[in-house]
């Protein structure tokens, strides 16, 4: 636990919030200040309806790898054996074990859905990845719901703030950046437009598309996630000292991220 406090230290993405304990809560935080941030701003034709998507993960996703079925207390105590006379044969009895199984847990995630007010029609839906849309099975139902949304007319904002992990597919990449906004106006399919940018590069401001006939709104996504950072009271809850989260960064990066944490340092 961090021992002093610090304002948010980086100009763009924060790396420590991408530690697994930490995501789940800092997505939800910014899909609801994203929510909010478009509420007065889409009337009075849209509004961002706030959805939730709901899976079952074990208790220790994220944590352990190779969970075992059962964890044994220790110190456990067993039953003692009955007592025997010289006439009692000496058969060994197995003896139980107080344990505690591994169950499921309820997990929501949240996403933005922007919707017509008469129609209630979606034209929009904003997605922030977590862990589980970029591993798994969680992959493979994400990657569905994707390209359900692209075989639509609904435009698609995908946001990946997160380095762990393989990216979501996209064809014809040039270069990849630690970080992607991708902006997928239905008007303009096959086609895109992919916003990458690497760790020490601020959030890049991206168009948010509505119907043809309306200006997009530009949404600067930096702001927020510092709002969400000093809310969040996540200055008190993230350890400086510690490395940073998987994946490893290259040397330039960790000596950049050394700069940025301690800006009166000689490195």
């Amino acid at each position: 636990m961090a021992t002093a406090t610090m304002p948010f230290p980086f100009p763009g993405m924060n790396p420590y919030l991408e530690a697994s304990f930490l995501w789940r809560e800092v997505h939800s935080r910014l899909i609801v200040a994203l929510a909010n941030h478009l509420g007065s701003r889409l009337r009075p034709k849209y509004y961002a309806a706030i959805e939730t998507r709901t899976y079952l993960e074990d208790e220790s996703e994220g944590v352990l790898v190779g969970v075992p079925d059962a964890i044994v207390f220790a110190g456990a105590q067993t039953r003692q054996p009955a007592p025997t006379t010289m006439a009692t044969v000496m058969i060994p009895q197995a003896q139980p074990q107080r344990v505690q199984l591994v169950g499921l847990i309820e997990v929501k995630e949240r996403y933005l859905e922007v919707r017509q007010v008469k129609t209630h029609a979606v034209i929009a839906a904003i997605e922030l990845l977590s862990f589980k849309n970029k591993r798994g099975d969680g992959r493979v139902s994400y990657l569905k719901k994707r390209q359900a949304i692209l075989d639509s007319r609904t435009h698609l904002v995908e946001i990946d703030l997160l380095r762990a992990h393989q990216p979501m597919p996209i064809v014809g990449v040039d270069w990849l950046s630690d970080y992607r906004i991708l902006v997928s106006d239905a008007a303009q399919r096959p086609n895109a437009d992919l916003y990458g940018f690497n760790l020490c590069d601020r959030l890049p401001t991206f168009p948010l598309p509505l119907q043809p006939e309306d200006v997009p709104l530009a949404i600067d996504l930096q702001p927020l996630l510092q709002t969400v950072y000093d809310e969040g009271n996540f200055d008190l809850r993230i350890d400086y000292g510690e490395p940073v989260p998987a994946p490893p960064l290259s040397e330039d990066d960790r000596q950049w991220i050394q700069r940025c944490l301690n800006p009166d340092s000689t490195l």
